[in-house]
């Protein structure tokens, strides 16, 4: 489920992306680390796929351009030991190809 307040940073993208036709981006979802490895790889592709899919469909940012991948729990941006670092680490990236 795409968010309400990540709208702008959409946008944001969406714009870059319209005003540079040969940028090509990995859409990178990660995870915090509740969860075994297996899920989380899951659950960060599927939230990789979501943002590619807003972008494709809202946006008309063509698909061959954006690539999804799941990081799960791999590269934290913060501690998995409080609830506030686990949010953090619960989000998309993206990468120039």
């Amino acid at each position: 489920v795409i968010k309400p307040d990540s709208r702008p940073a959409l946008d944001q993208v969406a714009k870059l992306m319209t005003d540079n036709p040969d940028l090509k981006i990995l859409v990178v979802g990660h995870t915090d680390n509740q969860g075994a490895l297996d899920y989380n790889i899951k659950l960060s592709l599927a939230r990789a796929q979501a943002i590619v899919k807003e972008l494709e469909t809202a946006y008309g940012i063509a698909a061959d351009r954006l690539t999804p991948a799941g990081a799960a729990f791999l590269a934290p941006v913060a501690s998995n030991r409080t609830e506030d670092g686990r949010a953090q680490n619960r989000r998309v990236e993206l990468v120039e190809r």
